[in-house]
């Protein structure tokens, strides 16, 4: 299948500060792609781009083919949800929905027919006559989305549009973006910092960091096999682990860390070199048998998380982090506890000490 929407080689700056740096990819027709990464990061300078808002210094943005670089905002036919709605207050839902098709001077029975499919889509249908501030924070962003879509723009860019919900509503309305997004058949390009949200919502995520891409994949890619120590960080592989390979057997890697040997998938390494190991705490298990790595350290601390405890583990003088079962934590700070991970959970990563100054910088958060 072509491609409908291509970014290539944008680059932006301002005097010596680079907000994009070379960064290129391209989506489908229909397709959904996730705009990821922590603040500063270029997401939303990259979407404004896209949009017209911003004008790159270098590079070609094509949609469908036509090259729209210089082409002014108005005149690109894209649609946009903002993360404070942007609905007026003094109109209608019906009126706020048609503001698009009544600039594009579409006749008045075709404006109720598209405002009437635009709110059904969205599940607001006989909400017509009402008044923003008479809705939910959710039913305004449903609203957003059906103004932007009444207009049947050629792609959608949104701005991180569930920003300012509560958690519970976040988590439902990302699960409803997407099926009407796909039902619509619409290309999107979403912004989030939020990688849960990326995840649920996308065909594709874009994770990016200091003006690059660090790693385009497919939500399940990104997050089991991230590529860059940047990347696994960013995905919630809490524990990084420095060590060196010294060698390959039944086709894993063994690694030599403070903890002691660590067998790891194979990654494109070689012996001697240094690397990072990356591993899930939820990949952790307190059974010595469940993996081809073990250890036992040092219970530290343990802090409850609903279905899961965290237990941080000193391991010679190593932070080792397991997520366990509520049910099978049994253990209190100062205990001992053996636990293991399979090698195949284990990702090997090339050392990277310009990300762990990146890290660093954030606080080790991601």
């Amino acid at each position: 299948m072509a491609d409908y929407l291509e970014v290539r080689g944008v680059h932006k700056a301002y005097g010596d500060y680079v907000a994009l740096d070379d960064v290129s990819f391209s989506a489908q027709r229909g397709e959904i792609l996730a705009l990821l990464g922590p603040s500063g990061c270029g997401k939303t300078t990259l979407l404004n781009m896209i949009a017209g808002f911003l004008m790159p210094d270098d590079g070609r943005i094509l949609v469908d083919g036509h090259d729209l670089s210089n082409t002014p905002a108005h005149r690109r036919g894209m649609g946009m949800v903002f993360q404070g709605y942007a609905l007026f207050p003094h109109m209608t839902i019906a009126r706020n929905v048609a503001f698009g098709l009544e600039m594009r001077g579409i006749e008045r029975a075709a404006i109720q027919t598209r405002v009437s499919e635009a709110l059904a889509a969205v599940q607001l249908a006989g909400v017509e006559k009402r008044y923003p501030r008479e809705l939910s924070g959710g039913q305004q962003q449903r609203v957003a989305l059906a103004r932007a879509l009444v207009v049947r723009p050629a792609v959608l860019l949104l701005d991180e549009p569930l920003s300012n919900l509560d958690a519970i509503l976040r988590k439902t309305m990302r699960e409803d973006m997407r099926v009407i997004l796909k039902e619509a058949g619409i290309t999107a390009i979403l912004v989030t910092h939020d990688h849960e949200e990326a995840i649920v919502t996308a065909d594709r995520i874009i994770l990016m960091s200091r003006g690059r891409v660090e790693q385009i994949a497919s939500p399940m890619e990104l997050y089991e096999r991230p590529s860059t120590v940047f990347c696994a960080h960013f995905m919630d592989f809490t524990n990084l682990i420095d060590g060196v390979v010294v060698g390959f057997e039944n086709e894993y890697a063994t690694v030599k860390t403070a903890m002691g040997v660590v067998c790891s998938d194979v990654g494109d390494v070689g012996v001697g070199e240094d690397v990072t190991l990356a591993i899930r705490p939820e990949n952790i298990a307190p059974v010595p048998d469940a993996g081809e790595n073990h250890v036992v350290g040092r219970v530290a601390r343990i802090s409850y998380h609903g279905a899961v405890q965290r237990v941080d583990l000193d391991v010679a003088n190593q932070t080792l982090i397991a997520h366990v079962p509520v049910r099978r934590c049994a253990v209190r700070p100062g205990d001992e506890l053996a636990v293991s991970w399979r090698a195949a959970e284990t990702r090997l990563l090339r050392r990277d000490a310009a990300a762990a100054r990146v890290l660093a910088a954030q606080g080790g958060g991601g």
